[in-house]
């Protein structure tokens, strides 16, 4: 090979080497120069309704459950518990297929949550060891250890049933926005975000955006208004396309995440109102219903998560089994609800146990913890 032909060779590869190095730059600067994502300041609800049939029948469907169950709160008015359970079981589409295996079972069965509270209407309970099958007091229907299946029910459900049904959203393939809206629906917001659950609005928020609501101090930093506004930025990013995948997934995990911890505050919301009625000198009859009745909605809130997908979730199920044997309904055991009652200055001290617990895996701070105290909807009469 000449020399000259070598050097020609060589200026060649150089000049494809320089060339490429252009390319590979201008392609970097292409991707670089990509358009920052627009995020309008509301939600588009052009298609919800037609969108979203599906989650508001489910909804719907709970809701009739549960008025068929506050029908035994009742002094003397017993509930059917075929009627509940074709309640659970019927419907598009039914309640028992839209929840876990696992939650669906505790529901059903001879021994379910629906048969104990069966069981347990038409009587009067009589705080103490258990006995007989339980009844009402201050105007809420207990079992005869104390519980209220009501609420393992509803707000079991709520995580049971709509956000498992929001995971399968979650694990599509593509996002369009149909499934932003079904994940709205499920949370139980709407287009108008009003981040209020009273009726001073005319499409207040349910199910879990109304307890959202009511631990967001309406000041655009809290839980509500962080799922509002990443509902706002996934819907911008995925009618923006494939480009804006980074933004799609930073927004779906937000919306994840917020939706836990809301959860999460609710049930310390209601462990704050357990302490309070349950440490006072004396209390009456009343307070101490009330006291159980909130007690007894964040065992539900907490015992609907178990066996949720672990990639959807922050908690896990051995921290669930813990709290839950704190709050005295370990999973599978008889509760003992009545000891936070009948003996509350050794009982109490496993509420702020759990308290402690929550926030630990949920990173809050003091002023979480404090904030979530009160039901800012009502505290902002909004």
């Amino acid at each position: 090979m000449t020399f000259k032909f070598r050097n020609l060779l060589f200026q060649n590869l150089l000049l494809l080497a320089v060339l490429s190095l252009v390319f590979t730059s201008c392609k970097d600067d292409k991707e670089d120069e990509k358009p920052a994502l627009q995020i309008p300041n509301s939600y588009d609800g052009a298609a919800f309704a037609a969108n979203t049939a599906a989650e508001q029948a489910l909804k719907g469907n709970l809701t009739k459950l549960t008025d068929e169950m506050k029908k035994g709160r009742t002094n003397g008015t017993s509930v059917d518990v075929s009627a509940l359970n074709t309640l659970f079981t019927t419907g598009s589409p039914a309640l028992n297929t839209s929840s876990t295996s696992y939650y669906a079972a505790l529901i059903s069965g001879s021994n379910g949550y629906l048969a104990e509270l069966a069981k347990a209407s038409g009587g009067t309970y009589t705080l103490g060891a258990p006995m007989g099958e339980g009844g009402t007091m201050g105007g809420y229907l207990f079992d005869e250890n104390g519980i209220e299946m009501e609420q393992l029910v509803e707000k079991g459900l709520f995580g049971a049933a709509l956000y498992f049904q929001a995971t399968k959203t979650f694990e599509a393939a593509t996002l369009t926005p149909a499934d932003i809206d079904k994940i709205v629906a499920l949370f139980g917001a709407n287009p108008t975000f009003p981040n209020s659950n009273s009726s001073n609005v005319e499409q207040p928020d349910g199910v879990m955006a109304g307890y959202a609501a009511r631990r967001d101090k309406n000041d655009g930093n809290g839980l509500y208004s962080q799922f509002k506004n990443n509902a706002i930025k996934l819907q911008a990013a995925v009618k923006a396309g494939n480009d804006y995948k980074t933004e799609q997934t930073e927004a779906l995990n937000a919306l994840k995440t917020t939706w836990e911890k809301a959860n999460a505050a609710t049930i310390i919301n209601y462990c704050h109102a357990t302490l309070s009625r349950l440490s006072a000198t004396n209390p009456s009859e009343n307070d101490i219903a009330a006291a159980l009745h909130a007690y007894s909605e964040g065992v539900g809130f907490l015992h609907g998560w178990k066996t949720i997908p672990q990639a959807h979730r922050i908690i896990t199920d051995a921290q669930i089994d813990e709290i839950l044997a704190l709050f005295n309904a370990p999973s599978g055991q008889v509760p003992t609800s009545y000891k936070f009652a009948t003996d509350p200055v050794n009982e109490l001290p496993k509420i702020q146990q759990a308290i402690d617990r929550l926030k630990a895996i949920y990173a809050f701070s003091n002023q979480d913890i404090e904030d979530f105290k009160k039901n800012w909807v009502s505290e902002q009469g909004r």
